[in-house]
């Protein structure tokens, strides 16, 4: 890094510390008075000392497979890893609060739409400087980790959406799932299983980015840009919902529906299709159902772009540089080709190299779908979105709720959201 790189680089984050400093609640940690662990940012920048990760896993404890391997990492590099879990929420809080008291992380591991957020605010370092190898990593997911031709820190896996169906409902129906492949033939579909006296599909509309998240295949599975909210395009893709919904062959509570409860509706076995993600595959087992899985088809055919979650390693600006050589080693371990298998299935992700998705899908067959999906997936903040994201999205999720409930027609919903959209990101 450059002398003098990081007093310019932290100088924007007053603002932004201020901004959520007032969202900061009493800390149980055993760190300092400002919330952040012990032992962040301490340690010897070589020949052993403790050297800190945070990630967005609160769940693992010290017995976990995950936390087992970073201490392992941290065995490997000679260095004893001190490890602090939050939710993603007050983990995006605490690295820019220590960010800004020069108290960073060694490893910060984060959502990937919060990567461009971290690094406008010059928490992050860049692959180039942190001479992280992103070589070969796939292109498509490494983009939700980019902002202004930069390389903010290496996905460890990804997860998408695709449609599980219910087999039993489908064939009663007399629909094949093989035939569904773009819009009109999965209304088709849908229309057949009413008719057969069952429900068509359910999924997750809920005034949040949870809500847009679940909208954005339909929305990039049209063709549709998100500076263009308002395109024919886009327009089509809210229309394919409300209709839905006017038809009943959706739910009306899709409106109020979390990935969670639109999973619980679709496991009582009266739909025919859910949107859901690769998280659902163990509560899939469980339905006492037999499902299958298909990918969420585009408007004209194809497999629509679905978005990618999942969570980036990234190496924190330090004020002594000497650190990032471990920093290095620790990132590179994690993410290796042999431990990538072990993560992401510990995760519930699909591995972010095509290597180590060859070896998931020979140990289990039934995520071939959703290497599938993931190859087609795009990052929210790709296409050099960044930080205007969030600032598209909510006007977004506003007017697919609009539509849906019959406020608004889709033109009306999205030409609103389109102006709000461009006011924000000027």
């Amino acid at each position: 890094m450059r002398p003098g790189s990081i007093g310019r680089r932290t100088a924007g984050l007053g603002v932004v510390v201020l901004a959520i400093a007032g969202g900061l609640t009493a800390c149980g940690s055993s760190g300092g008075d400002d919330g952040a662990p012990a032992g962040a940012g301490e340690g010897q920048a070589s020949g052993g000392g403790t050297y800190t990760i945070w990630d967005p896993y609160p769940q693992f404890d010290k017995s976990s497979d995950w936390v087992r391997l970073l201490d392992t990492c941290g065995s490997q590099a000679g260095v004893t890893v001190e490890r602090a879990g939050y939710d993603t929420t007050d983990l995006t809080n605490k690295a820019l609060l220590a960010a800004q008291q020069g108290n960073s992380p060694d490893v910060l591991i984060v959502d990937n739409p919060v990567v461009s957020t971290l690094a406008e605010a010059g928490v992050l370092t860049t692959t180039e400087e942190s001479k992280l190898d992103v070589s070969a990593l796939s292109p498509n997911l490494l983009a939700a980790g980019q902002a202004g031709g930069k390389t903010y820190g290496v996905p460890i896996g990804a997860n998408t959406l695709a449609l599980y169906y219910n087999k039993e409902v489908l064939e009663k129906a007399g629909v094949d799932a093989a035939g569904v492949t773009d819009w009109a033939s999965l209304t088709a579909a849908l229309e057949k299983v009413k008719a057969a006296g069952k429900k068509g599909i359910t999924f997750s509309a809920i005034g949040t980015e949870e809500g847009s998240f679940q909208f954005l295949p339909w929305f990039w599975g049209s063709g549709a840009n998100l500076m263009k909210l308002d395109s024919a395009e886009g327009v089509s893709a809210v229309a394919l919902w409300a209709d839905w919904l006017k038809k009943g062959l959706a739910p009306n509570s899709v409106i109020n529906n979390t990935q969670t409860t639109s999973w619980q509706e679709f496991a009582t076995g009266d739909f025919a299709f859910a949107e859901n993600g690769t998280w659902q595959l163990a509560n899939a087992k469980k339905t006492g159902f037999d499902y299958g899985i298909i990918p969420i088809p585009g408007k004209g055919g194809g497999t629509a772009p679905a978005p990618t979650g999942g969570e980036f390693v990234s190496i924190p600006v330090q004020q002594d540089v000497a650190r990032y050589a471990v920093a290095q080693q620790l990132v590179s371990c994690l993410t290796s080709t042999d431990n990538s298998l072990t993560t992401t299935t510990t995760l519930s992700y699909i591995a972010p190299t095509e290597e180590v998705q060859v070896k998931q899908v020979e140990q289990n067959a039934e995520l071939k779908v959703w290497v599938e999906a993931v190859k087609a997936a795009k990052g929210r903040t790709s296409d050099n979105l960044g930080t205007k994201y969030p600032k598209i999205s909510e006007p977004m999720w506003k007017a697919v709720q609009a539509a849906l409930s019959g406020s608004q027609s889709p033109q009306e919903a999205m030409t609103a959201a389109q102006s709000a959209a461009a006011s924000a990101t000027r």
